[in-house]
């Protein structure tokens, strides 16, 4: 998988947002796997108040229209760059049950 970090923007405290390896990553630390669309998300109201421009969320990041098309674009590219490797495909299967598990017991 490609781990060439696409920057998506920097922070006011000059902390860079990359899509990096299919992750949004704050900082060189990942942040989230997809982005939720801030119409979905439950604390849309708290977002708005601090950040009026955003459309989506990354983790705790808030990302404006063009950010999210930006980190989207990245995250759609890093998963679509398939590795066919017994351990890549042991990961995919792994992240798919521990996703269908937390749809099942309710946890996001």
């Amino acid at each position: 998988m490609d781990t060439t970090p696409v920057l998506i923007r920097t922070t006011r405290d000059g902390r860079r947002v990359e899509v990096v390896g299919g992750w949004v990553c704050l900082d060189g630390r990942p942040e989230a796997q997809e982005l939720v669309a801030l119409d979905e998300h439950p604390n849309r109201k708290a977002v708005l108040e601090v950040c009026p421009d955003a459309s989506h969320m990354a983790g705790r990041l808030p990302l404006t229209l063009a950010e999210a098309s930006v980190a989207q674009a990245a995250l759609r590219q890093a998963q679509d760059r398939f590795d066919g490797s017994p351990a890549a495909v042991r990961e995919r299967l792994r992240q798919v049950v521990w996703q269908r598990s937390a749809l099942d017991h309710g946890v996001d």
